[in-house]
């Protein structure tokens, strides 16, 4: 199998999840009145789906450039804490090396860190597909939504929660290679906790916490070593 094939099978679970939900944002994007191009176009150069759906309710509140900007950065600063374990894995220089940094996504994570190229094949060329591919799959829904959008009039409610779904079944796969259940009851116990006292925060609490907790862990079972 050849190192695209095999990261489009390991991505298929993505697949269907990013494309009904990219058409979800185009729909909305498209009920904002601009042309169905920028949807796809936000895709390419944003490609950030909560912070896109977030952009839908900023522009249409008319929202500052500021305002957008700070929104942005404090929705997606969670990067920041799971992109710094794959330091070691992306080894790759130059434009190869920019573009996993952009293309970084939950998803894309969950796949690199759960899933290996077949034998013999670059590990950093699987990467850079399973990016490819994932990017694909996004900005090709956003661009049927706009479309499809532009000319039929829907309800969309409830389609965002394929993003919900597709986190479980993530989820599920990261435990069939783990089979380690500390770090999931770490995850609820935080999230359930920063849900009670941190609600507009709760997001970057649970992940800080969890990830305290998880090098506590590793540090205390270093030192008893």
């Amino acid at each position: 199998m050849s190192t695209v094939g095999a990261a489009f099978r390991a991505s298929v679970p993505v697949m269907f999840g990013y494309v009904p939900l990219g058409m979800a944002f185009g729909i909305l994007f498209q009920n904002l009145g601009y042309a169905w191009y920028y949807a796809p176009l936000m895709g390419l150069t944003v490609y950030a789906g909560a912070a896109q759906f977030m952009a839908v309710g900023l522009l249409a509140a008319q929202a500052s450039l500021f305002e957008v900007a700070l929104s942005t950065f404090i929705l997606n600063s969670r990067h920041m804490f799971f992109g710094v374990s794959l330091l070691s894995r992306y080894r790759a220089r130059g434009l190869k090396k920019l573009y996993l940094i952009f293309g970084l996504t939950d998803e894309t994570y969950s796949l690199i860190t759960s899933t290996h190229p077949p034998a013999g094949h670059d590990e950093q060329n699987y990467y850079l597909a399973l990016t490819a591919l994932n990017q694909g799959y996004w900005v090709t829904g956003c661009a049927l939504g706009a479309l499809f959008g532009a000319s039929v009039q829907l309800d969309t409610s409830g389609m965002d929660f394929a993003l919900t779904a597709l986190f479980m079944v993530l989820m599920l796969e990261q435990w069939k290679k783990l089979r380690e259940p500390y770090p999931f009851a770490v995850a609820l116990l935080c999230g359930l906790m920063a849900l009670w006292l941190f609600r507009e925060q709760m997001l970057l609490v649970s992940i800080g916490l969890s990830i305290s907790l998880l090098l506590l862990r590793t540090r205390i079972g270093q030192v008893a070593s």
